[in-house]
């Protein structure tokens, strides 16, 4: 049996419990110190991180060999359109080779959280929302992806990680988790992936 835990990790905390000048940590969220995580989120990223207490169920989740599907919803500066997905799906040039989404799709303005800071807003300039879901776990990939195509990040939320999301976890929430070894390998190997429910502001 693993424990996992699923963390909604605001913005603007390391994906680590060590500290780091005065950068906010796991440790300000999660008082487990018997868990790590499996994979990585970026600093200014957010959304869904996994932790568990089991070396295996880690590199499963985190070994790019696995291939497990991670879904991001993506705030660009610009206005995405079916032309962008369609690039994305069939392959962009980065710097460390090609790369493309499983899938990509416009995405109506989502219900989340407000973030602290906001997103800085040019008013001469739109911006939109594209849900993408790749295979691999590169530094910056998608952030690097949709600059290839010309817009620009401004905001990245992962909503899923094969079939576990965040199931209207607010920032810094989290639940934990008991799984048997069968339904880990299950679960590495399903090829399904639920639709994230969306999330409402709480009050």
């Amino acid at each position: 049996m693993a424990k996992l835990l699923i963390l909604n990790k605001p913005f603007q905390v390391l994906s680590q419990f060590t500290t780091d000048a005065d950068k906010q940590t796991l440790a300000d969220y999660i008082p487990d110190n018997k868990v790590y995580p499996a994979g990585r989120l970026d600093f200014d990223s957010e959304g869904l991180l996994l932790l568990t207490d089991n070396g295996q169920l880690q590199a499963k989740i985190s070994d790019p060999r696995y291939k497990l599907t991670k879904t991001y919803w993506v705030q660009v500066e610009g206005e995405a359109t079916q032309e962008h997905c369609d690039q994305l799906c069939c392959g962009v040039e980065l710097k460390d080779g090609p790369a493309a989404a499983l899938s990509a799709k416009l995405l109506p303005a989502p219900q989340l959280w407000d973030r602290n800071p906001p997103i800085r807003v040019r008013q001469s300039i739109p911006d939109s929302w594209i849900e993408i879901t790749i295979a691999e776990g590169r530094n910056r990939q998608v952030r690097r992806m949709t600059a290839a195509v010309n817009l620009p990040t401004l905001r990245l939320v992962r909503t899923q990680v094969g079939d576990w999301g965040l199931d209207g976890l607010q920032p810094g929430e989290y639940r934990q988790l008991e799984v048997p070894s069968a339904q880990q390998s299950r679960k590495l190997q399903s090829g399904r992936k639920s639709r994230p429910k969306p999330f409402r502001k709480p009050g």
